[in-house]
C-alpha cells in the first residue's frame, strides 16, 4: 500500500517558461488583471513589504495548517531559480511563517521571490532588502515545524485558485496569478492594452479630458437620457 506521504511533495511540475515570464514582467500587474477578464488577483490584504519590489515567475505552491512552516521549508528544498514560492497560510497573522533567515535562503537559491498569505517577520530587515517578499500582515511569533502540508497541489491563496507552474506577478498594487495555458494570450492582450494606455495618457496631456465612452455607457446605464449629454 502506497504512503500517502509520498505524494505529499510533487517534484515535477510543468511551468511556464523563461521567455513568457521575461515577457510577462514588463506588465503591471493590473494591466495583466485587468485583460485575464478583471480574475486571479490575490486579495488585497497580499502586500510588498516595501513599494519597490516586483516578482515574476512560475509558482511553487504550498499548503501549510496556520502557524506552522514545515512545508515552506521543503518547498525551498525544491524549488528552481526563479520560482515563486506562493503560500496558502489560510491568511492566519497568529504566528510569522517566514523571516530574513529564510528569505535569505531563498535569495541564495535563486527563488525569484516568497507570496504568502500569512505573517511575516523582520519586515525592518527585509523592507530594505531589495528581495520580493510579500505577506498579509506581520507578527514577531515564530511558527511551528510540526505539521504536515502540501507542496505543489493546486491551492487557493487569498480569493485565487493556482496550480504549480502558474505564471506569477507581483508589484506594488499587488499579485496576480495566470494559468499556464492562457500565458501568451494574455500578454497578447497586455501589449494591446498598455498600447491603448498610453495613448490616451498623451491624449490627457494635449487636452483631450474626455474618454468617448463615457457618454454612451450613461446612457446604457440609465444616468443619461436619450440626447442628453454632460
Amino acid at each position: 500500500m502506497t504512503n500517502p506521504t509520498n505524494t505529499m511533495i510533487q517534484r515535477n511540475i510543468q511551468r511556464v517558461t523563461a521567455e513568457e515570464v521575461q515577457q510577462a514582467a514588463e506588465y503591471q500587474a493590473a494591466i495583466l488583471a485587468d485583460v485575464a477578464g478583471r480574475r486571479g488577483t490575490l486579495h488585497g490584504r497580499i502586500k510588498p513589504l516595501a513599494s519597490h519590489m516586483k516578482v515574476a515567475g512560475p509558482a511553487i505552491t504550498v499548503e501549510v495548517r496556520p502557524g506552522d512552516n514545515l512545508a515552506i521549508h521543503a518547498a525551498l528544498a525544491i524549488a528552481q531559480p526563479g520560482d515563486v514560492i506562493v503560500v496558502d497560510g489560510k491568511g492566519d497573522l497568529s504566528c510569522a511563517l517566514l523571516g530574513e533567515i529564510m528569505a535569505t535562503q531563498a535569495e541564495a537559491t535563486g527563488i525569484a521571490g516568497i507570496i504568502i498569505d500569512g505573517a511575516v517577520r523582520d519586515a525592518d530587515t527585509l523592507s530594505k532588502q531589495n528581495y520580493p517578499v510579500f505577506a498579509a500582515g506581520l507578527n514577531p511569533c515564530g511558527p511551528t515545524k510540526l505539521i504536515p502540508g502540501r507542496v505543489n497541489h493546486p491551492v487557493s491563496v487569498a480569493g485565487a485558485q493556482i496550480e504549480a507552474g502558474d505564471l506569477i506577478v507581483g508589484d506594488v498594487d499587488g499579485v496576480v496569478v495566470i494559468p499556464r495555458a492562457e500565458v501568451q494570450a494574455i500578454i497578447a492582450l497586455a501589449k494591446k492594452k498598455l498600447e491603448g494606455e498610453t495613448q490616451r495618457l498623451a491624449a490627457i496631456r494635449t487636452g483631450d479630458l474626455r474618454p468617448s465612452w463615457v457618454e454612451k455607457a450613461l446612457r446604457q446605464a440609465g444616468m443619461l437620457g436619450e440626447g442628453e449629454s454632460l
